[in-house]
């Protein structure tokens, strides 16, 4: 990825499950970057679920977004719009929704969700394709493909890895 080597502002979309978070924090710790999860933004503290106030949301979105430095994640295309003129790579994880549901089983509840609100999301997961809305699957087809700068579209598992392992502290330095 000797193109890309003056990355200092990633974003990944994608929906949810599907590896957002993990692939954030080994690409925030293998290229020096301070990441931050859109749902910290979203969610009142430690109450996924219940949303803070959209302007205080877009306000430090913003903010955030003015840093030299930073790699941000999440589902939210109306936050992704705000981030998308500052950012140097997009890169959207666009895998089957089966694999989606099957992480957020494994990981389980999060936030002190309820087992209701819990299949509310798994429910909004398998609907990532058929849902409207500024997270689903057309209006990160939209992002992604009116992104003007270096982006990628990462279908699988495998594609993950490869490009994982292709994304390296080095390709930074200069």
């Amino acid at each position: 990825m000797a193109s890309e080597n003056r990355l200092q502002r990633i974003l990944i979309i994608g929906n949810g499950g599907a590896g957002k978070t993990w692939l954030s924090r080994m690409l925030g710790e293998r290229l020096g970057l301070p990441v931050t999860h859109l749902d910290d933004i979203r969610w009142q503290p430690g109450h996924y679920g219940i949303a803070r106030d959209n302007a205080e949301v877009i306000e430090d979105t913003r903010r955030l977004s003015e840093a030299d430095r930073w790699l941000m994640e999440g589902v939210y295309g109306w936050l992704a719009n705000i981030l998308l003129p500052r950012t140097d790579l997009l890169v959207w994880l666009d895998v089957p929704e089966a694999e989606c549901l099957d992480n957020i089983k494994i990981r389980g509840n999060q936030g002190g969700a309820t087992d209701e609100s819990f299949a509310e999301l798994l429910d909004w997961v398998a609907g990532y394709r058929t849902r409207g809305g500024s997270s689903c699957h057309q209006m990160h087809l939209d992002l992604y493909e009116g992104f003007p700068g270096h982006k990628h579209r990462l279908p699988d598992r495998t594609s993950i890895g490869v490009f994982l392992a292709q994304m390296t502290a080095a390709d930074q330095l200069t």
